[in-house]
């Protein structure tokens, strides 16, 4: 993870339509904690006019919110980015802050967040990020040390939607005492238990701790829950599901009962 975590450090150059769309509706109300900023966007000037309609309203949304929309050559927009589907068309950014959770935090009164704890790679993360928000979490908590600084590629896996949702930094143990606080069960997946997910009573409010694959949930975290439950598979199978897939599975049975 250290390798990777290297490799995608301060990486807040947004690549293509959907990630730069997402930090827009972000900035225009969708979520009023991210206070991300765009500084400039640049747009191949071979395509230009193959991008007629997304120049048009960038630009326009340039002038309401002040940034600039620029010309660059082709192999420079190549240079800049590290995926091939951008479009032609970046954005540099400011990062932006992921404040801490505390006793103070405002919660959903009937809420679901989830921590996401120890994803070996920007890209699963945000499969996972995109799979909760559709999903309808309320927001997402993580550790200090996390993939929102690789937050280019955390918005490219995960569709925009690592903009729209709420983020809070804080330590698992501490997380898991102030969501009971605040009235939550504290769930975790884990393959020890015999309570399998379709029986678990998944009511809201709910917070989700969901562990990466190679480490999963520590024993003490384990030792907060107040419920622990096991993706039933179909057939005897020995690895783990990715940590993007065992947040959706168990995102969606949680969302399921609460409709």
């Amino acid at each position: 993870m250290q390798k990777e975590f290297e490799k995608f450090k301060d990486a807040t150059l947004f690549e293509g339509m959907t990630s730069i769309r997402a930090i827009l509706a972000a900035r225009m109300g969708e979520n009023p904690q991210n206070d991300r900023t765009i500084s400039a966007i640049y747009y191949s000037a071979e395509s230009e006019r193959k991008l007629t309609r997304e120049l048009s309203w960038l630009r326009h949304r340039g002038r309401e919110m002040g940034f600039p929309v620029l010309p660059k050559a082709a192999d420079e927009i190549s240079a800049m980015t590290t995926g091939s589907t951008h479009g032609g068309i970046v954005a540099e950014c400011s990062s932006r802050t992921i404040p801490a959770l505390s006793p103070t935090t405002s919660l959903a009164e009937r809420g679901f967040y989830v921590m996401l704890e120890g994803i070996e790679d920007p890209y699963n993360f945000g499969y996972a990020l995109r799979s909760l928000c559709a999903l309808g979490v309320s927001g997402v908590v993580l550790s200090a040390r996390n993939w929102m600084s690789a937050a280019g590629v955390v918005a490219r896996a995960s569709a925009g939607a690592s903009e729209l949702l709420p983020i809070y930094s804080a330590e698992p143990t501490a997380a898991a005492a102030i969501f009971k606080a605040a009235g939550y069960r504290v769930v975790c997946a884990d393959t020890r238990t015999e309570l399998m997910l379709p029986d678990a009573d998944l009511h809201f409010p709910i917070f989700l701790i969901v562990g990466g694959e190679k480490r999963g949930i520590s024993r003490s975290l384990l030792d907060e829950c107040d419920l622990a439950v096991k993706i039933p598979y179909g057939r005897e199978f020995n690895a783990s599901l990715s940590a993007a897939s065992a947040a959706t599975i168990l995102g969606y049975e949680i969302a399921r009962q609460n409709q």
